[in-house]
């Protein structure tokens, strides 16, 4: 049976309430017919003309425009920011969910940020709940963009698993709550199944936290960066 996840979008905006923030970049663009809205995060003292590492993070619940502006500001911008990173966040663009309907807008999308952008090495790819099911769905229909895959939690689920020998090459990591039963056990038996079969794969359990992992309680957007940076 596949795993969702039903967060209400004001129940996660309010839990993870912070200041916006004038270097995110609002943008849109049309792919496979599709407006999409997207924001991204640009190193301090961006200079184009330079390369550098990018991830591709999917928000949870709804997978809205205003949800994923708090996933940037509360999970990523601050050590994007300092270690030089580009990070970019799409919203869904017909209210559909990134492993159902809303994929269509790839790899287009991904194809037009590599355009857009000069991106160091392949791209790291990272979605918490319904984004991290996403960030899964998306690695394993195109494998060849990526290098990293994170879930927040997340994991591979559903028809997605018949395709799970093409995520070996990447490196993969999984984080989920202590107190999140249902997707723990679910994560917890995955990662050790691909590790038992030789996929380089991490998961860690979050002590005292629920569902939606509270980054600045347990640290852990720097432990998400040093994790990317181990991948060789």
């Amino acid at each position: 049976m596949r795993i969702r996840t039903w967060l209400l979008s004001i129940a996660v905006a309010a839990s993870l309430a912070s200041p916006a923030s004038a270097d995110i970049v609002e943008k849109q663009g049309t792919f496979a017919g599709l407006k999409v809205t997207y924001k991204v995060v640009l190193p301090k003292a961006y200079d184009a003309a330079r390369s550098y590492p990018m991830v591709l993070v999917f928000t949870g619940g709804p997978q809205t425009l205003q949800i994923l502006t708090t996933t940037l500001e509360v999970d990523w911008q601050a050590e994007a920011e300092k270690r030089g990173y580009i990070v970019v966040s799409p919203a869904s663009p017909n209210g559909e969910l990134f492993f159902e309907g809303a994929d269509k807008i790839f790899p287009s999308f991904i194809d037009e940020m590599l355009k857009i952008y000069k991106v160091r090495g392949k791209i790291h790819l990272a979605g918490h709940s319904n984004g991290g099911l996403s960030a899964f769905h998306i690695a394993a229909k195109y494998p060849q963009y990526f290098s990293t895959l994170t879930g927040y939690p997340g994991l591979l689920d559903g028809p997605d698993l018949e395709k799970i020998a093409v995520l070996k090459p990447m490196c993969l990591f999984m984080h989920v709550g202590e107190r999140d039963p249902g997707w723990r056990g679910a994560m917890e038996d995955q990662a050790a199944a691909m590790k038992k079969d030789g996929y380089r794969i991490q998961i860690t359990v979050e002590k005292n936290q629920i569902h939606r992992i509270k980054a600045p309680e347990v640290n852990l957007s720097p432990r998400l960066m040093d994790e990317i940076e181990s991948c060789k």
